[in-house]
């Protein structure tokens, strides 16, 4: 395939404060990948799609695939290993990290923590990964079981709280480890419990992660009623505040603003003039300047948000790494009307679900 060109090294940080959305195609390639490493998982999440339909053939991202994306963008700055699968049940996962690393690439991954363990663990410390974000998305087993489909709660407090002892008695610094919950009006109330929780098995750092649901045809927990965007009453930001308060108590670095994500791009930011743009949110959005984002086949969508915004990929695939180079990809016919459309006031659907239904 094509190699992939980059003009001048680009500064992530800057770039995505910086990007201007007047070209359809962008001056720079993308400063960030997200790769999904496999489409299989081994839990039943009542907020993901794949737990209610088959979204492509399962597959992992094969070696080849992987190392043919990521030579055409030599000066890439991040990637993010996952998509709507379970990164950690990939055999060849430190090795792609590695990989990256070698390269100069900040790495990391969200998993469920449900294989964590201390081989494994080890790998990933030894590959020199940058993030494991750990989604535990309870505060109970309870909870846990009803929204993420099985009993698996007790068992990932222990391979996290296994997994930040070693790096503790080790004196290992990375990967930082970080707890995630999905924002749910059934679970909120859980939060200064969720803080304790994570503080207790060793990890510093909790983000409230925000909801994106299907408007239409909705499924599971992921629907309108159960976001908290523009509808957070007092009573449940109160659970927020006492969170934070706790949080600062036990040292724990507290996040409920998409702060972990990518600088510049959450759509709940301000425009030019310092005013939200609530009337178009997603013309905010710097992804299809910035990021790529490949399925485990090799099909390119426009971010990791489409697939929880609008059912079937048909709808938003901008491209496919195996028959195409990114080159063509990125400043191919697809893209260029993808990025047309979200500047206009009919955004495509996936993007007009997404920007109007961040969850907080």
């Amino acid at each position: 395939m094509q190699r992939a060109t980059t003009k001048t090294a680009v500064d992530p940080k800057r770039y995505f404060e910086s990007v201007q959305a007047d070209r359809d195609i962008p001056e720079h390639d993308p400063v960030c990948l997200y790769l999904e490493t496999t489409n299989r998982c081994n839990l039943l999440c009542t907020t993901c799609p794949r737990t209610y339909e088959e979204l492509e053939p399962p597959a992992d991202m094969s070696w080849q695939l992987f190392t043919s994306i990521v030579d055409q963008i030599p000066q890439l700055h991040r990637a993010v290993l996952h998509g709507v699968g379970e990164p950690m049940l990939v055999k060849h996962l430190p090795r792609m990290v590695r990989y990256l690393k070698d390269r100069g690439t900040y790495v990391l991954f969200n998993t469920n923590g449900t294989v964590l363990n201390e081989k494994n663990g080890r790998a990933l410390i030894g590959a020199d990964l940058d993030e494991l974000r750990v989604s535990f998305d309870a505060a109970n087993a309870e909870s846990y079981r009803a929204v993420r489909g099985k009993n698996y709660f007790h068992r990932i407090l222990k391979n996290v709280r296994a997994f930040r002892e070693l790096q503790e008695r080790e004196g290992h610094s990375k990967p930082r480890v970080s707890a995630w919950l999905t924002g749910l009006r059934e679970t909120i109330e859980e939060l200064p419990d969720f803080v304790r929780v994570a503080a207790e098995t060793g990890v510093k750092e909790v983000h409230l992660q925000r909801l994106v649901f299907f408007q239409d045809n909705a499924i599971g927990l992921a629907r309108p009623d159960q976001a908290l965007y523009e509808q957070l009453s007092a009573e449940e930001a109160v659970h927020i505040d006492r969170a934070a308060a706790l949080a600062a108590t036990l040292g724990v670095t507290f996040s409920a603003s998409g702060g972990a994500s990518e600088p510049g791009i959450s759509l709940k930011r301000t425009d030019e003039e310092g005013s939200k743009s609530n009337g178009s949110p997603w013309s905010l959005c710097r992804r299809p300047w910035t990021v790529m984002y490949f399925t485990a086949n090799g099909r390119a969508l426009p971010c990791c948000i489409a697939p929880f915004s609008q059912r079937g990929y048909e709808n938003y695939t901008l491209g496919d790494a195996t028959q195409q180079s990114l080159r063509e990809i990125w400043t191919g016919p697809a893209y260029s009307d993808f990025r047309k459309a979200l500047k206009s006031d009919k955004p495509p659907d996936a993007c007009a679900s997404c920007g109007l239904r961040w969850s907080l």
